[in-house]
């Protein structure tokens, strides 16, 4: 079997004097959806960011492709295809949606830049209609929508996505899962960082529980969802 996608071993990070991540190991395979589900400060978006070195890992090691990354610029990492759709979504509010559009580009250039447009377009209809429109005066939803479109004008190999349902309205919920699922069985590799444990579960092939800093537990999407601590502790026990 080739080597994961993306291995974290035994990462430690830390914020000032507090440990943010303790020990974390886990891998991701190409073409999968792997999901990192938890409480609130546990430390996912803090994984999830590390991956482009901020915060820098205090030791341990993150291999992509089987290459160390874990001291590469965050342009080195994008330009060899990782590509985030952060959480806040945090587009450019002054711009448009094609401007928007046009800045995922910057790590590989905009030779495809037409072509991967219409793609998202097609993905998400809803920016086609609002491509003049600056960022500001869209939706919470709509912004979503535009932050994963951005993240993936890059051509990514692996996309990480962090809280994508975060502050919307349970339709526009389903709406993103349902274009991540398309996006899933087109062979894309996603990794997601979610609170919506339902949501996320549903989707992934694999998950990692995590709790304050550490992995505490693993194991398929199916397995999770009828694990019984993890329907309590996440999905309000039923």
């Amino acid at each position: 079997m080739s080597a994961p996608i993306l291995e974290l071993k035994e990462l430690d990070v830390f914020y000032g004097p507090i440990q943010a991540l303790k020990k974390v190991s886990m891998h991701i395979n190409e073409g999968e959806t792997v999901s990192l589900i938890g409480a609130n400060g546990a430390g996912k978006s803090t994984l999830l960011m590390s991956i482009f070195g901020q915060p820098r890992a205090a030791s341990g090691q993150i291999l992509y492709r089987g290459t160390d990354i874990t001291r590469k610029s965050p342009h080195f990492i994008a330009s060899n295809g990782i590509a985030q759709s952060p959480e806040g979504r945090r587009v450019f509010p002054d711009m448009t949606v094609e401007e928007n559009l046009m800045m995922g580009t910057i790590p590989i250039g905009d030779k495809h830049a037409s072509e991967d447009m219409q793609r998202m377009y097609e993905l998400f209809p809803r920016l086609k209609e609002r491509r003049s429109q600056r960022a500001m005066t869209m939706s919470g939803g709509e912004q979503q929508m535009l932050a994963i479109a951005r993240a993936l004008m890059s051509r990514p190999k692996l996309l990480l996505l962090d809280e994508p349902s975060l502050g919307l309205a349970p339709i526009v919920v389903k709406q993103i899962f349902a274009t991540l699922r398309e996006l899933a069985q087109s062979g894309m590799t996603i990794f997601l960082v979610e609170q919506n444990a339902n949501h996320a579960l549903k989707l992934s092939d694999r998950a990692y529980v995590m709790v304050n800093g550490e992995i505490r537990m693993t194991g398929t999407g199916q397995e999770l969802l009828v694990n019984e601590d993890v329907r309590n502790a996440y999905l309000g026990g039923h």
